[in-house]
C-alpha cells in the first residue's frame, strides 16, 4: 500500500466515519480520496487487531456501507465536533 498521510485528527475521523453504520465508503472516498481497500488497510494499522475484526465482520456484507445499495441518501458525515 502506498504510503497516505493523514494528521491525527483526520486519523480519527476515519475511525469514526468507517464505525457508523450510515457513513458509506464512498462518503470516506470523497472526504479522503481513499478506496474501500485503503480504508480496510488503514483500519488494519489504526485499531488493535481484535477491534479491526470487529469492525470487518460488522461491515461486511452490511447494505449501509455502499451507497449504491441505500435506499436513503446520505448525508455529509457530522462528527461530534
Amino acid at each position: 500500500m502506498k504510503n497516505i498521510e493523514l494528521n491525527i485528527e483526520d486519523k480519527n475521523r476515519l475511525i469514526q466515519m468507517a464505525w457508523q453504520d450510515r457513513t458509506t465508503f464512498d462518503g470516506i472516498r470523497k472526504e479522503f480520496n481513499l478506496t474501500e481497500n485503503q480504508v480496510k488497510n488503514l483500519m488494519r494499522e489504526l485499531i488493535s487487531p481484535q477491534a479491526y475484526k470487529r469492525w470487518r465482520k460488522r461491515v461486511q456484507g452490511r447494505v449501509t456501507k455502499h451507497e449504491k445499495k441505500v435506499d436513503f441518501k446520505p448525508i455529509r458525515f457530522k462528527g461530534p465536533w
